[in-house]
């Protein structure tokens, strides 16, 4: 089972991979990054005012970046800097770096393939 701000255990690949994947995939949660790693950290509020979205959205996004263990939250007076995982964002980097090139491998078949046939069919024109 998956506790709150940690990762799921490294025996449960499937679970990472779907948590880490879930945060990813959100266009807000990949800005929430891009800033984080831009200005070294910061709070939901600081993340707040450079987002459309609520500060209240943008804590349950850092919740989810959390769990995912693509951040780390350090309470400092009545709020939480957040910083990014360097070792689990060069994980998903490299997950989806395999992803593109299974895809890249997988287009270039298919294109290949669609050549040849239309090959042939000029052969027997």
């Amino acid at each position: 089972m998956t506790r709150p701000g940690r990762p799921p255990e490294a025996g449960n690949a499937r679970g990472v991979d779907d948590l880490l994947w879930s945060a990813v995939g959100d266009p807000t949660r990949r800005r929430m990054l891009d800033l984080l790693l831009a200005q070294d950290g910061g709070t939901a509020t600081s993340l707040s005012a450079q987002l459309p979205v609520t500060r209240q959205a943008v804590a349950k996004h850092l919740v989810v970046l959390d769990r995912a263990g693509l951040v780390r939250g350090v309470t400092v007076g009545r709020e939480k800097q957040y910083r990014v995982s360097s070792a689990q964002l060069a994980r998903a980097v490299a997950q989806l770096a395999h992803v593109g090139a299974t895809w890249d491998r997988r287009l270039g078949r298919i294109k290949d393939l669609a050549e040849a046939i239309e090959e042939k069919a000029r052969e027997q024109a």
